[in-house]
């Protein structure tokens, strides 16, 4: 598994010929894919006409429910939130792909889930929480969170790209001292086996 980060909550993720985007924002290049995923119906998620690309039209996964495509499974869960001062409706997602398990909370407002989402969500490999405050979490909230999921592997997302004190503050909530950005996370399950709350920092490109 590849993962690749574009900024705001729009990241890429390659499974052998499957590609994924996930909350792409309407303001993006077209590429293919296979499928789109978003948690909230707002421009800076939702820019699924640009996924079709030659022969490719990709499955849209846009709200709660559950999905099944090419050996991946996909669960939503509505979730209300305030952003942009508008209430809608975010969808918080359990993917499960080639055994390896993942959360994106989309633009969670509050660190709360669901009675359902907690039975649901009993392992996760790889979380991509926001940490950037205002209409989602702040960086306390975002490592509350990432330590009541216990997830294996942690991906900040939804931060200014040159926002330091937003990583830097969650990287201190995480009790780490430096993480070095990097490109590209590669990794198989027994990757994610013996790690326990690692952070990982992601370059925007």
């Amino acid at each position: 598994m590849v993962i690749t980060y574009h900024g705001t909550q729009f990241f890429k993720i390659q499974q052998g010929d499957t590609m994924i985007a996930i909350n792409p924002p309407a303001k993006t290049n077209r590429f293919g894919t296979n499928i789109g995923i978003v948690s909230l119906n707002d421009p800076d998620f939702n820019g699924t006409d640009n996924l079709s690309y030659g022969d490719k039209k990709p499955l849209i996964v846009s709200g709660p429910g559950e999905y099944e495509v090419g050996g991946i499974f996909i669960q939503g869960f509505g979730v209300p939130v305030i952003y942009k001062k508008q209430q809608k409706i975010n969808t918080v997602y359990y993917i499960t792909i080639e055994k390896m398990r993942i959360c994106f909370l989309g633009a969670l407002g509050k660190p709360v889930l669901s009675e359902e989402m907690e039975e649901q969500m009993t392992e996760v490999d790889i979380l991509f929480v926001p940490i950037g405050g205002g209409d989602v979490l702040s960086p306390a909230d975002a490592y509350k969170i990432a330590r009541s999921l216990e997830a294996s592997i942690v991906i900040p997302m939804h931060y200014e790209k040159d926002s330091a004190p937003a990583v830097k503050k969650f990287l201190e909530e995480a009790s780490e001292k430096e993480v070095q950005p990097i490109e590209k996370l590669t990794l198989r399950k027994k990757d994610v086996e013996e790690k326990e709350g690692e952070v990982v920092i992601l370059k925007q490109s």
